[in-house]
């Protein structure tokens, strides 16, 4: 079984979360996707979306599914979003598709936050990805340096603007032992937006899609 239909997996077996008549958020990437496409299957059940991205707003809209404004909703009952990187503790590296700013805010307003992944995204200790980190634009060169300082190899993604219209950096080789701690201190540096760790906010469900079915760590 290839990847792609274990992340299809992961994400049909996160509709079981999905509450009659709410209003849940959804991320962003290839296997958000997979539970978009599963959830307009039966739209009818939800009342509509909170999207993380302008193009899962698209590929909601496109499915019929009502996308509403987080500032129209409140705090939502479900969150659900795919990964880079997760480890058994629910700690997450996410961020590769650029919408980490508006993933961890959605993650944050929402009461439970499955997070659906294949299993080659498991991995003991987060860091093999590059960890982005969304900064303002005339930051850029102070924040690299900063992030230099703590020991990565921070890469501007070239021909790229989020969309809040900022740049993304990408750190390598970062050493996150302890991502709480890590993630409390890049987003004190002056010019950062956020940054992919999402351990002070982590999952509360982890799927994982495996070539035997789907493995669920809580």
């Amino acid at each position: 079984m290839n990847q792609d239909a274990k992340k299809q997996r992961a994400a049909e077996a996160a509709i079981g979360f999905v509450e009659h008549d709410s209003v849940i958020g959804v991320g962003t990437g290839s296997t958000a996707n997979y539970f978009i496409d599963a959830l307009a299957k039966q739209k009818g059940r939800i009342d509509g979306a909170v999207a993380s991205s302008e193009a899962t707003a698209s590929r909601l809209k496109t499915h019929g599914i009502r996308v509403y404004e987080l500032n129209e909703t409140g705090d939502l009952a479900l969150y659900v979003d795919g990964a880079d990187e997760a480890t058994k503790h629910r700690t997450l590296l996410k961020g590769g598709g650029g919408a980490l700013t508006r993933e961890k805010i959605v993650a944050s307003a929402s009461r439970r936050f499955v997070c659906i992944i294949d299993d080659s995204k498991l991995v003991d200790r987060l860091g093999r990805f590059p960890l982005p980190v969304e900064v303002i634009p005339m930051a850029r060169s102070f924040v690299a340096r900063q992030l230099v300082k703590l020991g990565g190899q921070p890469e501007l993604r070239r021909g790229f603007t989020t969309d809040n219209g900022n740049l993304i950096l990408d750190v390598h080789n970062m050493e996150i032992a302890d991502p709480k701690r890590l993630e409390e201190k890049i987003n004190q540096i002056a010019g950062v937006v956020t940054n992919g760790l999402f351990a002070l906010r982590p999952a509360d469900i982890l799927l994982i899609g495996t070539e035997d079915g789907v493995e669920r760590v809580t």
